[in-house]
Protein backbone atom coordinates (compact mmCIF):
# COMPACT_ATOMS: atom_id res chain seq x y z
CA UNK A 1 0.00 0.00 0.00
CA UNK A 2 1.13 3.52 -0.86
CA UNK A 3 1.00 6.64 1.27
CA UNK A 4 -1.52 8.25 -1.67
CA UNK A 5 -3.95 4.74 -0.82
CA UNK A 6 -3.95 5.93 2.74
CA UNK A 7 -7.38 6.82 4.03
CA UNK A 8 -8.03 10.99 3.64
CA UNK A 9 -7.98 11.07 7.41
CA UNK A 10 -4.72 9.58 8.08
CA UNK A 11 -3.52 11.94 5.49
CA UNK A 12 -4.61 14.98 6.98
CA UNK A 13 -2.70 14.13 10.29
CA UNK A 14 0.76 12.71 8.59
CA UNK A 15 0.78 15.87 6.44
CA UNK A 16 -0.40 18.32 9.56
CA UNK A 17 2.85 20.85 10.04
CA UNK A 18 1.31 24.00 12.31
CA UNK A 19 -1.39 24.59 14.42
CA UNK A 20 -3.85 22.22 12.58
CA UNK A 21 -6.13 21.01 15.42
CA UNK A 22 -6.85 17.24 15.37
CA UNK A 23 -10.64 16.25 14.59
CA UNK A 24 -12.59 15.75 17.80
CA UNK A 25 -13.44 12.47 17.46
CA UNK A 26 -10.26 11.43 16.75
CA UNK A 27 -6.94 11.30 19.47
CA UNK A 28 -3.54 11.58 17.05
CA UNK A 29 -0.94 10.02 18.78
CA UNK A 30 3.22 10.53 18.16
CA UNK A 31 5.43 8.26 18.55
CA UNK A 32 8.08 5.76 17.09
CA UNK A 33 6.62 2.72 15.08
CA UNK A 34 9.86 1.63 13.95
CA UNK A 35 9.77 -1.22 16.37
CA UNK A 36 7.19 -3.42 15.38
CA UNK A 37 7.56 -6.67 13.86
CA UNK A 38 3.73 -7.87 14.00
CA UNK A 39 0.34 -6.65 15.51
CA UNK A 40 -0.51 -10.40 15.54
CA UNK A 41 -0.95 -10.97 19.15
CA UNK A 42 0.88 -14.45 19.15
CA UNK A 43 4.15 -12.53 17.56
CA UNK A 44 3.77 -9.17 19.22
CA UNK A 45 6.41 -8.84 21.81
CA UNK A 46 7.88 -5.45 20.77
CA UNK A 47 6.72 -2.10 22.79
CA UNK A 48 4.73 -0.59 20.55
CA UNK A 49 3.19 -3.59 19.28
CA UNK A 50 2.35 -4.60 22.83
CA UNK A 51 1.13 -0.97 23.94
CA UNK A 52 -1.41 -1.47 20.56
CA UNK A 53 -2.49 -5.20 21.23
CA UNK A 54 -4.77 -4.13 24.20
CA UNK A 55 -6.80 -1.98 22.21
CA UNK A 56 -7.60 -4.21 19.36
CA UNK A 57 -7.63 -7.71 21.35
CA UNK A 58 -9.28 -8.77 25.12
CA UNK A 59 -8.42 -12.14 27.07
CA UNK A 60 -10.43 -14.21 29.42
CA UNK A 61 -9.07 -12.38 32.40
CA UNK A 62 -7.00 -9.35 32.11
CA UNK A 63 -5.44 -7.09 35.28
CA UNK A 64 -7.36 -4.91 37.15
CA UNK A 65 -6.63 -1.33 35.56
CA UNK A 66 -6.18 0.33 39.45
CA UNK A 67 -4.56 -2.73 40.95
CA UNK A 68 -2.72 -5.10 38.79
CA UNK A 69 -2.36 -7.78 41.26
CA UNK A 70 -5.53 -8.08 40.41
CA UNK A 71 -7.12 -10.27 37.71
CA UNK A 72 -10.51 -9.54 36.80
CA UNK A 73 -12.66 -11.68 33.93
CA UNK A 74 -13.20 -9.96 30.86
CA UNK A 75 -14.03 -12.75 28.33
CA UNK A 76 -15.05 -15.11 30.74
CA UNK A 77 -17.83 -14.83 32.86
CA UNK A 78 -16.31 -17.00 35.51
CA UNK A 79 -13.73 -20.14 36.13
CA UNK A 80 -13.44 -23.12 38.77
CA UNK A 81 -10.02 -24.04 39.74
CA UNK A 82 -9.10 -27.58 40.22
CA UNK A 83 -5.59 -27.29 41.83
CA UNK A 84 -5.12 -31.09 42.10
CA UNK A 85 -6.43 -31.71 38.36
CA UNK A 86 -4.62 -28.53 37.05
CA UNK A 87 -7.40 -27.60 35.63
CA UNK A 88 -9.58 -24.12 35.18
CA UNK A 89 -12.74 -24.56 33.93
CA UNK A 90 -13.74 -21.40 32.28
CA UNK A 91 -17.66 -20.01 31.34
CA UNK A 92 -17.67 -17.65 28.73
CA UNK A 93 -19.70 -14.13 28.62
CA UNK A 94 -22.71 -15.44 26.37
CA UNK A 95 -23.59 -12.37 24.70
CA UNK A 96 -19.52 -11.71 24.03
CA UNK A 97 -18.85 -10.58 20.28
CA UNK A 98 -15.82 -9.87 18.32
CA UNK A 99 -15.53 -6.90 16.17
CA UNK A 100 -16.58 -8.72 12.91
CA UNK A 101 -20.08 -9.42 14.46
CA UNK A 102 -19.14 -13.46 15.17
CA UNK A 103 -20.43 -14.59 18.59
CA UNK A 104 -17.18 -15.94 21.12
CA UNK A 105 -16.58 -19.35 21.44
CA UNK A 106 -14.42 -22.13 22.96
CA UNK A 107 -13.43 -22.76 19.33
CA UNK A 108 -11.92 -19.55 19.24
CA UNK A 109 -10.25 -19.30 22.70
CA UNK A 110 -8.83 -23.50 21.55
CA UNK A 111 -7.47 -21.79 18.27
CA UNK A 112 -5.62 -18.68 19.67
CA UNK A 113 -4.01 -20.24 22.01
CA UNK A 114 -3.14 -23.33 19.87
CA UNK A 115 -1.88 -21.36 17.08
CA UNK A 116 0.41 -18.88 19.92
CA UNK A 117 2.17 -22.17 21.06
CA UNK A 118 1.98 -23.99 17.82
CA UNK A 119 4.30 -21.11 16.16
CA UNK A 120 6.06 -20.41 18.74
CA UNK A 121 7.05 -17.04 18.11
CA UNK A 122 9.20 -14.93 20.50
CA UNK A 123 6.48 -14.70 23.22
CA UNK A 124 6.07 -18.09 23.58
CA UNK A 125 7.86 -19.13 26.23
CA UNK A 126 4.84 -17.27 28.11
CA UNK A 127 1.89 -19.92 27.50
CA UNK A 128 5.02 -23.14 27.60
CA UNK A 129 5.40 -21.85 31.65
CA UNK A 130 2.34 -24.04 31.62
CA UNK A 131 3.70 -26.75 30.18
CA UNK A 132 2.16 -26.16 26.33
CA UNK A 133 3.94 -27.39 23.59
CA UNK A 134 3.41 -27.77 19.82
CA UNK A 135 3.30 -31.44 20.79
CA UNK A 136 1.03 -31.54 23.33
CA UNK A 137 -1.36 -28.43 23.27
CA UNK A 138 -4.10 -29.84 21.56
CA UNK A 139 -4.70 -32.76 24.87
CA UNK A 140 -4.65 -29.73 26.91
CA UNK A 141 -7.44 -27.82 25.83
CA UNK A 142 -11.49 -28.95 25.22
CA UNK A 143 -14.62 -27.58 24.58
CA UNK A 144 -17.49 -28.73 27.31
CA UNK A 145 -20.40 -27.05 25.27
CA UNK A 146 -21.19 -24.06 23.51
CA UNK A 147 -19.88 -21.87 26.12
CA UNK A 148 -17.34 -23.68 28.78
CA UNK A 149 -14.40 -24.89 28.04
CA UNK A 150 -11.66 -26.52 29.73
CA UNK A 151 -7.93 -25.91 29.73
CA UNK A 152 -5.31 -27.88 31.98
CA UNK A 153 -1.86 -27.65 32.17
CA UNK A 154 0.89 -30.05 32.99
CA UNK A 155 3.67 -27.48 35.32
CA UNK A 156 3.90 -27.55 38.13
CA UNK A 157 2.19 -23.69 39.01
CA UNK A 158 -0.76 -22.86 40.60
CA UNK A 159 -4.25 -21.75 39.42
CA UNK A 160 -3.18 -18.20 40.51
CA UNK A 161 -0.02 -18.16 38.09
CA UNK A 162 -1.66 -19.86 35.40
CA UNK A 163 -4.66 -16.95 35.53
CA UNK A 164 -1.60 -14.52 35.49
CA UNK A 165 -0.27 -16.08 32.35
CA UNK A 166 -3.37 -15.80 30.82
CA UNK A 167 -3.82 -12.17 31.54
CA UNK A 168 -0.75 -11.41 29.24
CA UNK A 169 -0.97 -10.01 25.56
CA UNK A 170 -0.24 -13.60 23.88
CA UNK A 171 -2.79 -14.77 25.41
CA UNK A 172 -5.20 -12.74 23.39
CA UNK A 173 -8.38 -14.21 21.70
CA UNK A 174 -8.63 -14.19 18.38
CA UNK A 175 -11.78 -14.57 15.55
CA UNK A 176 -11.31 -18.07 14.17
CA UNK A 177 -13.87 -18.12 11.78
CA UNK A 178 -12.27 -14.29 10.44
CA UNK A 179 -8.80 -15.72 10.28
CA UNK A 180 -9.04 -18.86 8.64
CA UNK A 181 -10.25 -18.16 5.10
CA UNK A 182 -6.80 -15.86 5.23
CA UNK A 183 -4.94 -18.83 6.45
CA UNK A 184 -1.60 -19.63 3.79
CA UNK A 185 -0.34 -23.01 4.35
CA UNK A 186 0.54 -23.62 8.13
CA UNK A 187 1.03 -20.07 9.30
CA UNK A 188 -2.39 -19.94 11.22
CA UNK A 189 -3.17 -16.52 9.72
CA UNK A 190 -0.09 -14.83 11.04
CA UNK A 191 0.61 -13.21 7.48
CA UNK A 192 -3.12 -11.63 7.52
CA UNK A 193 -2.60 -10.48 11.32
CA UNK A 194 0.31 -9.00 11.05
CA UNK A 195 -1.89 -6.20 9.41
CA UNK A 196 -4.91 -6.98 10.40
CA UNK A 197 -7.21 -6.99 13.40
CA UNK A 198 -9.59 -9.98 14.60
CA UNK A 199 -10.32 -9.04 17.95
CA UNK A 200 -12.62 -7.76 20.50
CA UNK A 201 -11.22 -4.98 21.94
CA UNK A 202 -12.15 -1.33 22.19
CA UNK A 203 -11.36 -1.27 18.72
CA UNK A 204 -10.44 -2.55 15.38
CA UNK A 205 -7.74 -2.29 13.09
CA UNK A 206 -8.63 0.05 9.86
CA UNK A 207 -5.14 -0.15 8.23
CA UNK A 208 -1.92 -0.54 9.28
CA UNK A 209 0.74 1.11 7.44
CA UNK A 210 4.30 0.04 8.65
CA UNK A 211 6.69 2.82 9.55
CA UNK A 212 4.06 5.48 8.50
CA UNK A 213 0.75 5.06 10.83
CA UNK A 214 -1.75 2.61 12.42
CA UNK A 215 -5.36 4.09 12.16
CA UNK A 216 -8.07 2.22 14.48
CA UNK A 217 -11.67 2.34 14.48
CA UNK A 218 -14.15 2.25 17.41
CA UNK A 219 -15.60 -1.18 17.91
CA UNK A 220 -18.87 -0.11 19.56
CA UNK A 221 -20.09 -3.88 20.22
CA UNK A 222 -17.01 -4.35 22.58
CA UNK A 223 -17.78 -6.42 25.33
CA UNK A 224 -15.67 -3.91 26.97
CA UNK A 225 -18.44 -1.34 26.47
CA UNK A 226 -18.04 0.98 23.45
CA UNK A 227 -14.72 3.85 23.11
CA UNK A 228 -15.72 7.46 23.76
CA UNK A 229 -13.84 8.25 20.49
CA UNK A 230 -14.70 6.87 17.09
CA UNK A 231 -11.10 6.75 15.79
CA UNK A 232 -7.08 7.03 16.74
CA UNK A 233 -4.38 7.44 14.58
CA UNK A 234 -0.87 6.42 15.83
CA UNK A 235 1.49 8.22 13.83
CA UNK A 236 5.34 6.98 13.34
CA UNK A 237 7.28 10.73 14.23
CA UNK A 238 10.57 8.61 14.56
CA UNK A 239 12.58 12.41 15.42
CA UNK A 240 11.59 12.79 19.22
CA UNK A 241 12.05 16.58 18.32
CA UNK A 242 9.46 16.11 16.02
CA UNK A 243 7.11 14.83 18.40
CA UNK A 244 8.07 17.57 20.74
CA UNK A 245 6.39 20.32 17.74
CA UNK A 246 3.34 18.26 16.94
CA UNK A 247 2.58 18.06 20.91
CA UNK A 248 3.20 21.60 21.70
CA UNK A 249 1.75 23.11 18.17
CA UNK A 250 -1.16 21.06 18.67
CA UNK A 251 -1.35 18.78 15.40
CA UNK A 252 -0.81 15.86 17.66
CA UNK A 253 -3.14 14.91 21.36
CA UNK A 254 -0.54 12.50 22.54
CA UNK A 255 3.26 12.40 22.49
CA UNK A 256 5.27 9.22 23.39
CA UNK A 257 9.01 8.39 23.99
CA UNK A 258 10.11 12.08 24.04
CA UNK A 259 13.41 11.93 25.04
CA UNK A 260 15.12 14.19 28.90
CA UNK A 261 15.37 17.15 26.76
CA UNK A 262 12.50 17.63 24.77
CA UNK A 263 10.11 16.64 28.39
CA UNK A 264 11.96 19.79 30.04
CA UNK A 265 11.34 21.79 27.00
CA UNK A 266 7.47 20.93 27.74
CA UNK A 267 7.37 21.26 31.24
CA UNK A 268 4.82 24.27 32.34
CA UNK A 269 4.04 24.90 28.80
CA UNK A 270 0.71 26.44 28.05
CA UNK A 271 -1.76 23.61 26.63
CA UNK A 272 -0.02 20.47 27.34
CA UNK A 273 0.40 18.45 30.37
CA UNK A 274 3.47 16.08 31.37
CA UNK A 275 2.45 12.71 32.49
CA UNK A 276 4.62 10.83 34.96
CA UNK A 277 3.51 7.72 35.16
CA UNK A 278 5.79 4.61 37.58
CA UNK A 279 6.88 2.22 35.05
CA UNK A 280 7.91 -1.33 35.16
CA UNK A 281 10.59 -0.77 32.29
CA UNK A 282 13.86 -1.89 33.20
CA UNK A 283 17.23 -1.11 30.75
CA UNK A 284 19.77 -3.75 30.62
CA UNK A 285 23.22 -4.26 29.05
CA UNK A 286 23.00 -8.06 28.13
CA UNK A 287 26.25 -9.95 26.41
CA UNK A 288 25.11 -13.12 23.87
CA UNK A 289 27.19 -15.78 26.21
CA UNK A 290 26.63 -18.56 23.03
CA UNK A 291 28.41 -15.99 20.50
CA UNK A 292 31.46 -18.36 20.14
CA UNK A 293 33.24 -15.18 18.48
CA UNK A 294 34.05 -13.29 20.97
CA UNK A 295 35.17 -15.81 23.89
CA UNK A 296 35.37 -12.61 26.01
CA UNK A 297 31.06 -12.79 25.99
CA UNK A 298 31.20 -15.78 28.15
CA UNK A 299 33.86 -14.87 30.71
CA UNK A 300 32.69 -14.42 33.89
CA UNK A 301 35.15 -12.24 34.90
CA UNK A 302 34.20 -10.08 31.77
CA UNK A 303 30.52 -9.65 33.39
CA UNK A 304 31.98 -8.67 36.68
CA UNK A 305 34.20 -5.64 35.34
CA UNK A 306 31.12 -4.68 32.96
CA UNK A 307 29.55 -3.86 36.05
CA UNK A 308 32.11 -1.51 37.28
CA UNK A 309 32.09 0.21 33.62
CA UNK A 310 28.43 1.60 33.74
CA UNK A 311 27.86 5.01 34.88
CA UNK A 312 24.67 4.79 36.69
CA UNK A 313 24.27 8.10 38.36
CA UNK A 314 25.38 9.69 34.77
CA UNK A 315 23.35 8.30 32.97
CA UNK A 316 19.89 8.87 34.77
CA UNK A 317 20.71 12.10 36.31
CA UNK A 318 22.58 13.64 33.82
CA UNK A 319 21.55 12.32 30.70
CA UNK A 320 18.35 10.85 31.11
CA UNK A 321 17.59 13.31 33.97
CA UNK A 322 15.18 11.74 36.14
CA UNK A 323 13.09 9.65 33.75
CA UNK A 324 15.07 6.16 35.16
CA UNK A 325 16.24 5.68 38.52
CA UNK A 326 19.27 3.17 39.16
CA UNK A 327 17.95 -0.27 39.70
CA UNK A 328 19.84 -3.29 39.90
CA UNK A 329 17.61 -6.05 39.82
CA UNK A 330 15.87 -8.68 37.47
CA UNK A 331 12.60 -8.14 39.44
CA UNK A 332 11.20 -3.85 38.91
CA UNK A 333 10.71 -1.98 42.28
CA UNK A 334 6.55 -2.17 42.02
CA UNK A 335 5.94 -6.17 41.41
CA UNK A 336 6.21 -8.51 44.70
CA UNK A 337 9.68 -9.62 45.40
CA UNK A 338 11.64 -6.90 44.31
CA UNK A 339 15.54 -6.53 45.40
CA UNK A 340 15.80 -3.16 45.58
CA UNK A 341 19.79 -2.55 46.88
CA UNK A 342 22.15 -1.15 43.79
CA UNK A 343 25.77 -2.63 45.05
CA UNK A 344 27.50 -1.05 41.75
CA UNK A 345 28.80 2.52 40.96
CA UNK A 346 31.11 3.39 37.84
CA UNK A 347 34.56 2.46 39.14
CA UNK A 348 36.75 2.18 36.06
CA UNK A 349 40.24 0.95 38.37
CA UNK A 350 38.29 -1.57 39.66
CA UNK A 351 37.29 -2.95 36.27
CA UNK A 352 40.94 -2.44 35.38
CA UNK A 353 42.30 -4.91 38.36
CA UNK A 354 39.24 -7.82 37.64
CA UNK A 355 40.57 -7.75 33.78
CA UNK A 356 44.24 -7.86 34.71
CA UNK A 357 43.84 -10.64 37.46
CA UNK A 358 41.68 -12.91 35.01
CA UNK A 359 44.53 -12.11 32.02
CA UNK A 360 42.17 -10.31 29.65
CA UNK A 361 43.93 -8.10 27.44
CA UNK A 362 42.14 -5.77 24.38
CA UNK A 363 39.37 -6.67 25.45
CA UNK A 364 36.33 -5.11 22.57
CA UNK A 365 32.82 -6.48 22.06
CA UNK A 366 29.93 -4.77 19.25
CA UNK A 367 27.07 -3.36 20.66
CA UNK A 368 23.60 -3.63 18.87
CA UNK A 369 21.44 -0.54 20.34
CA UNK A 370 18.16 0.89 18.87
CA UNK A 371 18.94 4.44 17.09
CA UNK A 372 16.47 6.01 19.99
CA UNK A 373 16.32 7.23 23.19
CA UNK A 374 16.49 6.43 26.06
CA UNK A 375 18.75 3.11 24.29
CA UNK A 376 21.12 5.08 22.16
CA UNK A 377 21.73 7.37 24.89
CA UNK A 378 22.69 4.31 27.17
CA UNK A 379 24.47 3.35 24.46
CA UNK A 380 26.80 5.75 23.99
CA UNK A 381 27.35 6.83 27.77
CA UNK A 382 28.67 3.35 28.16
CA UNK A 383 30.89 3.36 25.03
CA UNK A 384 32.37 6.14 26.49
CA UNK A 385 32.47 4.58 29.95
CA UNK A 386 33.68 1.26 29.12
CA UNK A 387 36.77 3.16 27.29
CA UNK A 388 38.38 4.74 30.82
CA UNK A 389 38.47 0.76 31.75
CA UNK A 390 40.22 -0.24 28.61
CA UNK A 391 37.20 -2.14 26.71
CA UNK A 392 36.26 -1.16 23.39
CA UNK A 393 32.94 -0.29 22.18
CA UNK A 394 31.84 -0.85 18.85
CA UNK A 395 28.24 0.40 18.41
CA UNK A 396 25.50 -0.82 15.61
CA UNK A 397 22.79 1.30 15.86
CA UNK A 398 19.77 0.46 13.99
CA UNK A 399 15.81 0.78 13.99
CA UNK A 400 14.03 -1.41 16.17
CA UNK A 401 13.05 -3.95 14.42
CA UNK A 402 16.40 -4.77 13.14
CA UNK A 403 17.61 -5.05 16.43
CA UNK A 404 14.89 -7.28 17.62
CA UNK A 405 15.86 -9.70 14.44
CA UNK A 406 19.09 -9.93 15.40
CA UNK A 407 18.97 -11.02 18.95
CA UNK A 408 16.38 -13.19 18.01
CA UNK A 409 18.46 -14.69 15.06
CA UNK A 410 21.36 -14.56 18.29
CA UNK A 411 23.49 -13.04 15.85
CA UNK A 412 24.72 -9.87 18.69
CA UNK A 413 27.71 -10.01 20.32
CA UNK A 414 26.20 -7.36 23.13
CA UNK A 415 22.93 -5.44 23.27
CA UNK A 416 21.00 -3.06 25.30
CA UNK A 417 17.43 -4.04 25.32
CA UNK A 418 14.41 -2.97 27.10
CA UNK A 419 12.14 -5.84 29.61
CA UNK A 420 8.66 -5.22 31.15
CA UNK A 421 6.71 -8.16 32.91
CA UNK A 422 4.36 -9.87 31.14
CA UNK A 423 2.37 -10.19 34.38
CA UNK A 424 2.44 -9.30 37.40
CA UNK A 425 3.90 -12.21 39.20
CA UNK A 426 7.72 -12.72 39.70
CA UNK A 427 8.28 -15.78 37.85
CA UNK A 428 7.38 -13.56 34.59
CA UNK A 429 10.85 -12.41 34.85
CA UNK A 430 12.34 -15.22 36.24
CA UNK A 431 11.36 -17.52 33.47
CA UNK A 432 12.85 -14.50 31.15
CA UNK A 433 16.13 -14.37 32.64
CA UNK A 434 17.00 -17.50 35.05
CA UNK A 435 15.57 -20.05 32.69
CA UNK A 436 16.84 -21.74 29.65
CA UNK A 437 15.47 -25.14 28.60
CA UNK A 438 17.01 -24.92 25.49
CA UNK A 439 13.94 -24.63 23.31
CA UNK A 440 12.05 -21.45 24.75
CA UNK A 441 13.30 -18.19 23.53
CA UNK A 442 13.75 -16.34 26.69
CA UNK A 443 16.45 -14.01 27.25
CA UNK A 444 18.55 -16.69 28.62
CA UNK A 445 18.32 -18.83 25.80
CA UNK A 446 18.43 -15.78 23.10
CA UNK A 447 21.87 -15.11 25.05
CA UNK A 448 23.44 -18.77 25.12
CA UNK A 449 23.45 -18.70 28.96
CA UNK A 450 23.47 -22.39 30.04
CA UNK A 451 22.28 -22.81 33.44
CA UNK A 452 20.21 -25.93 34.46
CA UNK A 453 20.93 -25.22 37.98
CA UNK A 454 19.36 -21.88 38.44
CA UNK A 455 16.58 -22.71 35.54
CA UNK A 456 15.50 -25.63 38.58
CA UNK A 457 15.23 -22.92 40.62
CA UNK A 458 13.11 -21.26 38.95
CA UNK A 459 11.03 -24.08 38.38
CA UNK A 460 11.22 -24.81 42.11
CA UNK A 461 10.31 -20.77 42.44
CA UNK A 462 6.92 -20.68 41.03
CA UNK A 463 5.94 -24.15 42.26
CA UNK A 464 6.34 -23.12 46.26
CA UNK A 465 3.01 -22.81 47.42
CA UNK A 466 4.54 -20.54 50.50
CA UNK A 467 4.23 -17.08 49.80
CA UNK A 468 7.12 -16.48 52.09
CA UNK A 469 9.49 -18.87 51.30
CA UNK A 470 8.64 -17.98 47.52
CA UNK A 471 9.71 -14.83 47.72
CA UNK A 472 13.09 -15.51 49.60
CA UNK A 473 13.97 -17.68 46.58
CA UNK A 474 13.32 -15.05 44.10
CA UNK A 475 15.69 -12.70 46.50
CA UNK A 476 18.59 -15.44 46.49
CA UNK A 477 17.95 -15.35 42.79
CA UNK A 478 18.27 -11.67 41.97
CA UNK A 479 21.25 -11.85 44.60
CA UNK A 480 23.28 -14.57 41.83
CA UNK A 481 22.15 -12.01 38.87
CA UNK A 482 23.49 -9.08 39.76
CA UNK A 483 26.92 -10.65 40.89
CA UNK A 484 27.30 -13.70 38.13
CA UNK A 485 25.49 -13.42 34.97
CA UNK A 486 25.72 -11.80 31.31
CA UNK A 487 23.31 -8.94 32.62
CA UNK A 488 24.09 -5.40 34.09
CA UNK A 489 20.85 -4.07 34.84
CA UNK A 490 20.78 -0.19 34.69
CA UNK A 491 17.72 1.40 35.75
CA UNK A 492 14.06 1.44 35.96
CA UNK A 493 11.59 3.55 33.99
CA UNK A 494 8.89 6.69 34.95
CA UNK A 495 7.06 6.91 31.49
CA UNK A 496 6.62 10.17 30.75
CA UNK A 497 3.59 10.94 28.37
CA UNK A 498 2.87 14.73 26.97
CA UNK A 499 -1.42 15.14 26.29
CA UNK A 500 -2.58 18.42 25.33
CA UNK A 501 -4.87 19.80 28.12
CA UNK A 502 -8.11 19.06 26.65
CA UNK A 503 -7.24 15.39 26.56
CA UNK A 504 -8.88 13.42 29.35
CA UNK A 505 -9.40 10.14 31.09
CA UNK A 506 -6.41 8.69 29.86
CA UNK A 507 -4.43 6.08 31.68
CA UNK A 508 -1.37 3.70 31.71
CA UNK A 509 -0.42 1.46 34.14
CA UNK A 510 3.14 0.08 35.44
CA UNK A 511 3.16 -2.60 32.68
CA UNK A 512 3.57 -2.14 28.91
CA UNK A 513 0.30 -3.52 28.10
CA UNK A 514 -1.60 -1.37 30.17
CA UNK A 515 -2.54 1.37 27.77
CA UNK A 516 -6.09 2.00 27.52
CA UNK A 517 -7.74 4.48 25.12
CA UNK A 518 -11.46 3.73 25.62
CA UNK A 519 -12.40 6.23 28.06
CA UNK A 520 -10.28 8.90 26.69
CA UNK A 521 -12.63 12.32 25.35
CA UNK A 522 -11.23 15.27 24.09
Amino acid sequence: MTKKLLPLLVLAALSATSHAATPPDTLVVAQGLDDIVSLDPAEANELSSIQTVPSLYQRLVQPDRDNPEKVNPVLAESWKADPAAKTLTVTLKHDAKFASGNPLRPEDVIFSYKRAVTMNKSPAFILNVLGWQPDNIDSLLKRVDEHTLELHWTADVSPAVALNILSTPIASIVDEKLVTPNVKGDDFGNAWLKLHSAGSGAFKMRVYQPHQAIVLDANPSSPGGAPKLKNIIIKNVSDPASRRLLIQQGDADVARDLGADQIAALQGQKGVEVLSIPSAEQNYLVFNAGNSANPLLNNPAFWEAARWLVDYEGITRDLLKGQYFIHQSFLPVGLPGALEDNPFKFDPEKAKAILAKAGIKDAHFTLDVENKPPFITLAQSMQASFAQGGVKVDLLPAAGSQVYARVRAKQHQAAIRLWIPDYFDAHSNASAFVYNDGKASTVAGLNGWKIPELSQQTLAAVAEPDAAKRMDLYKKMQETLQHNSPYVFVDQGKTQIVVRDNVKGYQQGLNADMVWYDRVTK
